[in-house]
């Protein structure tokens, strides 16, 4: 099957189907205000001359369709280790991927694609904001087949050592690793996004008020027959039936989405690297080298270690935030067994906690200044000499200090990070506690820095810089950071670690 990708061939056949309507929704993104103004004039245009026109126009997509098509080609060059993609109508693009630069090979298929019949391929290298590489349908054996010689030959033109202990442990084979269970799922989607969730809810539920405002605002609707309608029983009933669904609505929302992006969770070895397959929809298939990792990151909170379950994310290298966030890989569900075999996949070796460096008290009492103390401030100065009717709420205060005292005290109190020989762990968090773990050898850079004030206490701030992401720690013992800064630049600058 390699020798087949030698030779330049085009994508699947149907998926000039595919192409017909990515270019039709293209179309009618950029031409929808025209849409708009014939469909509210549809009764006064010429009906003839609108069908010839939307006829057209549907020749045009579909002539369009067919030469992205035809002029889509790819293949491998053995000789220059390449991964060569040609396309273009007018404007011909010629894409050219080393093969060893390859860090994450995905396979897609949406409910589109399996209507079809057909998949999607992307080549994803480090260093750019967008996918390399896409071959939008392809059949499913021949997207496999591509997948493994793009990562095969990879490995053959860069292999480090690390790789080669790797791959004398597997074989070509794929072979089981795991598989995330129906069961571990529902644990997920009940004990985890709590906040991503209540703000989807808080946004729907404040466009339904404005558009309700603006509703009673414009219509015969009396204000105060409802008023005198609604009494106090009436009212806290209604609080808390809403408060009952508003945390129903946040359960449901967070295992509908757990269940569909993650439904089938199941986890491979591939020649010592990671295979992942997912989601209900659209579904995912994706292949990691180890080497390639830059920081993994296990999440858990209190529900969650009750139930054995945690949650695993790892970042690869990339070229921004926006991208970082895009690019981050979820394992979720997985046991601490489960968790502990992962890990020693991507590290050779179980991540261990070493020595512990604290935040310096300082760092609580400036949160404590900024969260709470320069909110109130501002609240009570608002609520006196700019609208008094903010006092009548001076009730909740208590509860805000309580309830935003607690994040910045457990905050404070997780917030550690650890050092051994092989791995720096940054543990923050207040309910879901992070722990991102990496290796020196994947630094970029180190940034130190320390205020003159904090020069007589002996503590300053670190930030490690890696291709996927930065780790910073606060307010710690200066005198040991710098201590480790100087390590970890030996270890940088002795590593022959192929992470790129």
């Amino acid at each position: 099957m390699e020798e087949e990708f030698k030779k330049p061939q085009r994508q699947s056949s149907v998926g000039v189907l595919l192409m017909f309507v990515k270019t039709l929704q293209q179309w009618a993104r950029g031409l929808w205000p025209i849409f708009l103004v014939y469909i509210f004039k549809f009764d006064e245009l010429n009906k003839g001359y609108l069908f010839l026109g939307l006829s057209g126009l549907l020749i045009t997509i579909g002539i369009i369709a067919y030469l992205k098509y035809l002029n889509f080609t790819f293949y491998l060059d053995d000789e220059n280790q390449e991964f060569i993609i040609n396309e273009g109508i007018l404007n011909k693009t010629k894409t050219i991927i080393q093969l060893n630069k390859i860090q994450q090979v995905n396979i897609n298929q949406s409910l589109l694609q399996r209507i079809i019949g057909v998949y999607e391929l992307d080549v994803d290298t480090a260093g750019s904001n967008k996918k390399e590489g896409e071959i939008k349908a392809i059949s499913h054996s021949l997207a496999l087949a591509l997948k493994a010689s793009l990562m095969q030959n990879g490995k053959k033109a860069v292999l480090s050592e690390k790789e080669e202990m790797t791959s004398q442990a597997e074989t070509a084979e794929e072979r089981p690793f795991m598989a995330i269970s129906f069961l571990s799922l529902l644990k997920v989607g009940i004990t985890s996004n709590y906040v991503k969730s209540l703000g989807l809810i808080l946004a729907f539920f404040a466009t339904v008020y404005e558009n309700g405002k603006s509703f009673m605002t414009h219509s015969d609707f009396d204000e105060k027959k409802m008023d005198a309608y609604l009494d106090k029983s009436i009212a806290i009933q209604s609080v808390a039936i809403i408060v009952f669904l508003l945390i129903a609505a946040i359960l449901i929302i967070n295992l509908v989405r757990v269940i569909f992006k993650y439904f089938d969770y199941k986890i491979a070895r591939q020649n010592g690297s990671l295979l992942l397959s997912f989601g209900l929809l659209n579904t995912k298939s994706t292949i990691i080298k180890p080497e390639k990792v830059q920081i993994v990151t296990v999440t858990r909170n209190f529900f969650q270690r009750k139930m054995n379950i945690l949650e695993l994310k790892i970042k690869q290298a990339t070229s921004g935030e926006k991208e970082e966030r895009k690019s981050v890989i979820e394992i979720p569900g997985c046991n601490e067994m489960e968790s502990n075999e992962i890990l020693k996949l991507l590290f050779l070796k179980t991540p261990e906690k070493g020595i512990m460096l604290k935040p310096n008290f300082r760092k609580l009492v400036f949160s404590i200044f900024l969260s709470i103390i320069l909110p109130l401030a501002g609240f009570f100065a608002f609520g006196k000499y700019v609208q008094p009717r903010f006092l009548d709420f001076v009730y909740l205060v208590p509860l805000y200090v309580f309830f935003v005292g607690s994040i910045v005290y457990f905050g404070f109190k997780n917030n550690r990070l650890f050092v051994n020989d092989n791995f720096i762990i940054k543990q923050s968090g207040a309910w879901d506690i992070d722990n991102k773990i990496i290796e020196p050898g994947k630094i970029q850079a180190i940034t130190t820095s320390q205020l003159f004030w904090h020069k007589s206490a002996d503590i300053g701030s670190i930030t490690i810089h890696t291709a996927g992401g930065n780790l910073s720690f606060q307010l710690g013992n200066y005198s040991k950071i710098k201590q480790y800064v100087n390590l970890w630049l030996y270890q940088l600058e002795t590593s022959d670690s192929n992470w790129m």
